[in-house]
């Protein structure tokens, strides 16, 4: 067989954003791209799969697999064969071309295989003809592969929302929804610190559930540009703030001092669920329901009454240290290579620390090879070890695999069972539907986690966050919130909202200076010019980047030299010790200009522009250009536990070094009575006196 083609592409990454277009006849495409990381297909027979979800509301008429693939070049008796399967159902085969170039496919999916969430399954084999019989070919690298770019396309008929408050939630955390723009949370003209920090719980709650990365939900006032494009609009407001336009639509005697209201409504082809209450307290109570996923599904009719004692909290409250790897039954079939993939995630304060361990609950054929049929575990693109399948466990069987200590998971990591099933005295093609492994509900991932301990923004926003919520959270904010502000804000809580996994944390907004009882107790974070805020003039002396006397510009310092012109057109982002409490966080996002505070803040929106920064200071200029420092010596955010860490590493060296002297003196010991014994040493020294 030729030489094979040693490429390997990317399966399911993000190339292009998901969009959605308007066909003629009224209809509307959505493009889903995949977002896997890359993958190796090698072996004879291989197994991978992608997973996609669609919107309850969307009508579907045609949905369309998109993918370009490789494979190896092969001899003339060889050829190859793909198996396409949705959900378990195997529904389109085909050869490719005998060529080694890429190779682009389209295949209509059977809509009546589709589910919410579905699983795309992709089994390659390489098959050797031999006059009337096909047997399967061991093949020693990788002969698949899947490029870059594979998507699922959606046709479909946009059902709009109904009054039901579940059914206006469903569309406004919407992929297309989300991605076109067609949301927004929307508050009142200077909007007051209780709106904000109601809109900061309703957003929280929002950006964790929200299944695309190709946009991002905004936080805007009434009558914006981007409310206006909004056909889907949450409105956060005291009631005697709302705007008249919408007053309308609740009734006066609902919303009361003991009661909150959430109502749905609609003009027109907009829709909105108003979120209203009399008092700051209520409204931030209505708020946390909001944020409460499975509340909002649940919730049916268009009216719902929050009062204090409603039950708004998320159901889990901490991290429990144990996750399920599946929480069903899949399995893998055929001979070969077989992989599953998994995509786990702990709190992103902690850190994978001694004793983690993966469980993996396995059933298995019996008519096996033995010897030759293993499971390997991975852990990102990492191996952490493989055993041999046995026969004793065949009808059900664990397999532990403990975690290196110096495995770096961060917050979000993938676990990859690989599957290698050998049979006893094989041959032929393989038969695809026998279930010649499985694993099951019971493996898990027993994560032992430690908190993080790190001011830098490699380690950002944990130090903002404490089991999965809020930790005692102070935004201290510009006076007069303009559009700049607004967008400022919406990409803080963006990044600070996919972690907080919880509604049950503390989160407050004030224009002035914090007192210093509340310093203390608090992580903070100021936002706006130096002009507009009253915590960065008052800290300007402790900035790594200062602004110049009368704040119009950012000046120079140790670490970069900044005309003076330039220092107008930047925008910053810091991440100090609090003055006020040297293990709590001070983030500060500034500029002269509030255009530049925007700039710096898109660098915090998302894990993957923050995670490009390594270090406790970033700038960028107008023309997109980065910069990123380190200013601290010591950056971890709990100084004493640092040194009582280190002090407790020195004592264990301390430790094993009095121990190992001691072996040592036994071992001296043992061999001077060992030699005294034989008479060695006596007649040295009798030699000696000789």
């Amino acid at each position: 067989m030729m030489a094979l083609v040693a490429l390997i592409g990317a399966i399911m990454v993000l190339v292009a954003p998901a969009h959605t277009v308007r066909a003629d006849d009224g209809d509307q495409t959505y493009t889903q791209n995949f977002q896997n990381d890359t993958m190796t297909l090698s072996g004879k027979s291989v197994t991978t799969s992608l997973n996609f979800t669609k919107e309850d509301y969307w009508d579907i008429h045609k949905a369309q697999f998109n993918f370009s693939f490789q494979v190896s070049q092969l001899s003339n008796r060889q050829t190859s064969d793909i198996t396409l399967s949705l959900n378990g159902v195997k529904f389109y085969s085909f050869r490719p071309d005998k060529t080694s170039g890429l190779q682009s496919k389209t295949v209509d999916l059977p809509l009546d295989l589709l589910r919410g969430s579905n699983v795309l399954t992709i089994n390659g084999q390489i098959i050797n003809q031999a006059g009337q019989t096909s047997d399967l070919v061991t093949t020693p690298a990788n002969w698949l592969t899947l490029s870059s770019g594979a998507n699922v396309n959606f046709t479909y008929h946009l059902n709009e929302a109904s009054e039901d408050i579940n059914s206006f939630y469903a569309h406004f955390i919407g992929m297309d929804t989300i991605v076109n723009r067609r949301s927004a949370i929307v508050m009142p003209h200077g909007a007051n610190d209780a709106e904000l920090t109601a809109s900061a719980y309703a957003f929280a709650g929002v950006a964790r559930v929200i299944v695309t990365t190709d946009g991002k939900l905004n936080l805007t006032r009434w009558g914006s540009s981007i409310a206006q494009q909004a056909d889907y609009r949450l409105v956060v407001a005291q009631y005697d703030r709302l705007p008249a336009d919408l007053k309308r639509f609740v009734q006066a005697d609902q919303v009361t001092a003991q009661r909150a209201v959430l109502q749905t409504a609609t003009d027109g082809s907009t829709h909105y669920l108003i979120v209203t209450a009399r008092t700051g307290g209520l409204l931030k109570k209505a708020a946390q329901f909001v944020a409460n996923q499975e509340l909002m599904k649940e919730t049916t009719g268009p009216t719902e009454s929050v009062t204090a004692q409603t039950s708004t909290s998320t159901s889990v409250l901490q991290y429990q240290g144990s996750r399920q790897l599946t929480t069903g039954t899949d399995r893998v079939s055929g001979t070969g290579q077989h992989t599953l993939t998994y995509v786990l995630s702990v709190p992103i304060d902690r850190t994978n620390s001694q004793g983690s361990v993966v469980h993996l609950h396995l059933r298995y054929a019996d008519n096996l090879n033995f010897k030759n049929s293993l499971v390997t575990l991975k852990v990102g693109d990492q191996s952490v070890g493989s055993a041999h399948l046995d026969r004793a466990r065949a009808n059900g069987g664990t397999y532990n695999f403990r975690l290196p200590t110096k495995l770096t998971l961060g917050n979000s990591f993938t676990v990859s069972v690989v599957f290698n099933l050998q049979l006893a005295g094989s041959g032929g093609t393989t038969d695809v539907t026998t279930p010649w492994a499985e694993l099951d509900s019971q493996s898990t991932a027993a994560i032992k986690t430690t908190p993080q301990n790190s001011l830098l923004f490699t380690n950002y926003p944990s130090t903002f966050i404490s089991n999965q919520t809020f930790d005692n959270v102070v935004v201290v904010r510009p006076r007069s919130m303009n559009d700049d502000d607004l967008a400022a804000l919406t990409n803080i809580m963006n990044l600070l909202g996919n972690y907080a996994q919880q509604n049950t944390g503390s989160i407050r907004f004030t224009t002035q200076v914090p007192s210093t009882a509340r310093m203390k107790q608090s992580s903070v974070i100021a936002f706006g010019t130096y002009h507009d805020n009253a915590l960065v003039r008052k800290l300007n002396g402790q900035l790594y980047f200062r602004f110049a006397r009368g704040g119009n510009r950012i000046l120079s310092n140790e670490k970069l030299s900044i005309e003076h012109r330039y220092g107008a057109t930047i925008g910053t982002a810091q991440l100090l010790r609090s003055p006020y409490n040297q293990q709590r966080a001070l983030l500060v996002a500034t500029a002269a200009h509030s255009s530049d505070v925007v700039n710096a803040t898109t660098q915090l929106s998302t894990q993957a522009d923050v995670s490009g920064y390594k270090g406790d200071a970033l700038v960028i200029d107008r023309d997109n250009n980065h910069y990123s420092y380190c200013f601290k010596k010591n950056a971890a955010a709990d100084v004493n536990a640092a040194k009582k860490q280190k002090l407790t590493r020195n004592r264990q060296v301390i430790i094993y070094l009095v121990v190992a002297a001691a072996v040592i003196v036994v071992v001296v010991a043992i061999m001077v009575l060992i030699l005294r014994k034989n008479g060695m040493l006596r007649r040295k020294e009798t030699g000696d006196e000789k």
